[in-house]
């Protein structure tokens, strides 16, 4: 579409519309509210909550406290949440094999949380690098990530998951195929209704360092004698955009309702391709990573910390986002007046 044409200086002055605050509000092309955020959350075995020193203001929450926070939720106007598990390394295997466990952590937590605020979306990951004792997000066998052997155990947890009351089960695992075998067997169970909101284009970033650690996840190249040293195998290479919209394609073919960008800010042309590409709800994830940064920045007096909050998350709305899935979500709630 082209533009119309514009009057010559001094007939057009574009600094009239930025004058005054009552202006620039009343121009402004995007508004981000609390309902744009999906609320990024660690839940973990015991009491109380366990700060999490690479982030800063982010803690672990028990899953009495992740109730908790699911009531705060609903009071800010904050749609969903997304539940991510800490498990003791020693409780770990080569498999994941809590991970289809139906009294787990995270099963205990999405039924408490329901139960506390039902009108408050829950979230959960699908993928195994929570409960492997290796932290890959698949089976190894030989040095190599298995690909289908990994769907069978994704399947299994997230059908624990959706039996428990989970609302969106959100794959992060990056397996060929995941998206049709979870909604093929959701079909199967009488389990329609759960959403499928795909981490369609998740790239083997830097940006996860903070999130590892606030998960417990084992140390990549470390434990098993064929593990492999990261996760470029199966998480996308940073370089590739056309790749993006043939994962995406494929995850829409397969059943997904909605898809997501992983990293978000480093990945704001991915996003915006997308949006525009397929139509579909698309969601950027503000990981870890970009927001030790921002908290580190402004705890050092280099950036305006709210401003930076605010002004990052209303990047990812610009660019087209359905919604952003956040550290920052109760805090952002309340800087926007909930």
């Amino acid at each position: 579409m082209s533009l119309p044409p514009l009057a010559a200086y001094p007939a057009l002055r574009l600094r009239r519309l930025r004058q005054a605050d009552w202006i620039r509000s009343l121009v402004r092309e995007t508004v981000l509210t609390p309902s744009d955020l999906i609320w990024s959350m660690v839940v973990h075995e015991g009491e109380g909550q366990v700060p999490v020193a690479s982030m800063p203001g982010v803690a672990r929450l028990s899953v009495a406290e992740a109730a908790k926070a699911a009531v705060e939720a609903r009071q800010l106007g904050i749609p969903a949440i997304a539940i991510f598990p800490h498990i003791d390394m020693a409780r770990k295997d080569a498999s994941g094999s809590l991970a289809a466990d139906p009294d787990g952590l995270i099963c205990r937590a999405v039924k408490a949380m329901k139960d506390a605020a039902p009108e408050v979306g829950i979230m959960c990951d699908v993928a195994l690098d929570p409960f492997t004792d290796h932290g890959h997000d698949g089976l190894i066998e030989h040095g190599r990530i298995l690909n289908d052997a990994t769907i069978e155990r994704l399947v299994e947890q997230a059908l624990v998951q959706a039996r428990a009351g989970c609302d969106i089960l959100a794959p992060s695992d990056m397996m060929d195929g995941r998206v049709g075998a979870l909604r093929t067997a959701l079909e199967a169970e009488g389990l329609q209704d759960v959403m499928i909101m795909s981490y369609a284009a998740k790239y083997a970033s830097a940006f996860y360092g903070p999130y590892r650690d606030a998960i417990g996840s084992g140390k990549l190249g470390t434990g098993a004698v064929d593990n492999p040293g990261d996760k470029k195998t199966y998480q996308m290479d940073p370089a590739n955009t056309e790749e993006a919209l043939r994962e995406v394609a494929l995850d829409i073919a397969e059943g997904a309702d909605m898809i997501m960008v992983k990293p978000g800010l480093p990945y704001l042309d991915i996003l915006r391709r997308l949006v525009e590409a397929y139509r579909l709800p698309t969601f950027a994830f503000q990981v870890s990573g970009e927001y030790a940064m921002i908290k580190a920045a402004g705890a050092n007096g280099w950036i305006d910390e709210d401003r930076a909050i605010l002004e990052s998350l209303g990047a990812f709305k610009r660019a087209g986002a359905a919604g952003t899935i956040t550290y920052f979500a109760p805090h952002a709630a309340r800087l926007l007046g909930a």
